[in-house]
């Protein structure tokens, strides 16, 4: 949102010939100190999240890691003894008359 000169001037106008010239200082003492609070609330806001922020993800980070040196790890062909006898024979299902295909209820 940015104003130029000319719609700042008009606004201080509109200022002036609402509260009156005497009115104009403590309107803006009371303008910046509620922009000041409001930039504290917001940094304050931003300074939580980012505390809170770094921590789960250092945590996530490192359980990701660490399942991904377990699966590296892991090889399931290599645990497991293969052999011939182990395999079942394969059935051709268009061979089969008996075969009658996936049944809907």
């Amino acid at each position: 949102m940015e104003l130029s000169i000319g719609e700042m001037l008009m606004i201080a106008l509109a200022i002036v010939v609402l509260f009156g010239p005497d009115k104009l200082p403590e309107i803006a003492r009371g303008l910046g100190e509620g922009v000041r609070k409001m930039r504290g609330a917001v940094d304050d806001i931003k300074t939580e999240i980012m505390k809170e922020g770094d921590n789960p993800l250092s945590e996530i980070k490192k359980e990701i890691d660490n399942v991904k040196k377990s699966v590296q790890d892991y090889n399931p062909v290599a645990n497991k003894p293969h052999s011939a006898a182990d395999e079942k024979p394969k059935i051709d299902l268009s061979d089969d008359e008996t075969h009658q295909g996936p049944v809907s209820r």
